[in-house]
């Protein structure tokens, strides 16, 4: 009766601990498992230059959604990225979403300065005012061959 008793222990032992390895997995893969309610919105960039899929999408420092998808279009040469906006996040029509890094090296990320329009956005609504990534080596080349 004892070495069942231990038997049973290991195994509950056991099943708790998968159980723990597997709420540590979604949680660090950042995967929500029941698809939190999100909409998605385009916004088209001349350049996303280190921009990547599963990006963040911020207001005010807060994220509020993630980069779904970046694609290019061959008709404006334009880099086409698709965003998905948390459900309980209304945009206005005239809100701005730009390319950013954070910090100086740090990974690029999409920051949405919010509208103050009347008209909202709707999920497949195109973001029509953006700004595109900076590019520092460009910026510091210039500054150092124009600078004479």
């Amino acid at each position: 009766m004892r070495k069942f008793n231990l038997e049973i222990m290991v195994g509950l032992f056991v099943v708790v601990g998968f159980f723990c390895f597997v709420w540590l997995s979604v949680r660090l893969g950042d995967i929500n498992l029941f698809g939190s309610p999100t909409y998605q919105l385009t916004a088209s960039f001349g350049s996303v230059s280190g921009l990547k899929n599963g990006s963040v999408v911020e207001i005010a420092g807060v994220k509020v959604g993630k980069v779904e998808k970046i694609r290019f279009d061959t008709v404006k040469y334009e880099a086409v990225v698709t965003l998905a906006i948390d459900s309980d996040v209304i945009l206005r029509e005239d809100s701005i979403a730009s390319v950013r890094t954070a910090g100086i090296i740090g990974e690029r990320y999409i920051n949405v300065s919010p509208g103050g329009s009347d008209d909202e956005l709707h999920d497949g609504d195109r973001i029509i005012e953006t700004e595109s990534a900076i590019n520092i080596e460009e910026l510091i080349s210039k500054y150092v061959f124009e600078s004479k």
